[in-house]
């Protein structure tokens, strides 16, 4: 191959390179269980949108009021995801032992339902002054009898005042509740434990990567 033919070659490769359709990015903003459900989302999208976590716990709504605007960056995002509510109704106490010092009989709840509507109020308010990005909800998931420091009745409760904060600002939600219930009880960590295992994490991934395709259609 001669050098001209090489030299126009490289240059198309160059303009393909320049031209190429940048994939969707899309930011999941969240705890532990999408920590545990995000890798198999990103493998989901590969080749088709960009999936990054928030670093580390999104915990509470508290925290994310204090980082969200440090999490959307400057990124040109196409889906936000977001979900809070785990930390939100734990309830916690100094001299508890459980790790996190979760203690659902002395301690003390990180935040009220009340509490946890405000926060949510005001974090979707601050995300929408940052992003055009399609705003995506995922409701809170199950807590076993055992857990020490959350009560099993609660994630409904913090759900429903979430859903009505979400349907206020017109945000996508993904109620995956049910469901969640459903993954733990035969993929759970344990009855103590709202984590759960590989499997259980890849059902859940499943099902946050189906409703994500859909609003990229």
């Amino acid at each position: 191959m001669n050098k001209s033919i090489l030299s126009y070659a490289l240059l198309i490769l160059l303009c393909l390179t320049a031209f190429r359709v940048k994939q969707p990015n899309i930011l999941i903003i969240g705890d532990s269980i999408s920590i545990g459900y995000t890798p198999f989302v990103i493998d989901h999208f590969k080749g088709k949108a960009t999936v990054t976590h928030n670093p580390g716990n999104a915990q509470h709504t508290g925290t994310g009021l204090e980082k969200i605007d440090e999490w959307l960056g400057n990124e040109e995002w196409e889906i936000v995801q977001f979900n809070w509510g785990l930390w939100d109704l734990a309830y916690r106490h100094i001299d508890a032992k459980p790790y996190g010092n979760r203690d659902k009989v002395n301690g003390t709840v990180t935040y009220s339902v009340e509490e946890y509507a405000k926060n949510l109020d005001s974090l979707v308010t601050q995300i929408k002054s940052k992003t055009d990005a399609k705003l995506v909800f995922v409701t809170t998931t199950y807590v076993p009898e055992e857990e020490a420091g959350r009560f099993t009745t609660d994630p409904e409760k913090y759900n429903t005042a979430a859903i009505s904060v979400m349907k206020k600002h017109d945000v996508l939600i993904n109620d995956i509740y049910q469901k969640s219930k459903k993954i733990h009880k035969n993929h759970g960590i344990g009855s103590n434990d709202v984590h759960y295992k590989k499997k259980g994490y890849k059902l859940l991934g499943e099902n946050i990567s189906s409703f994500l395709e859909k609003q990229l259609e």
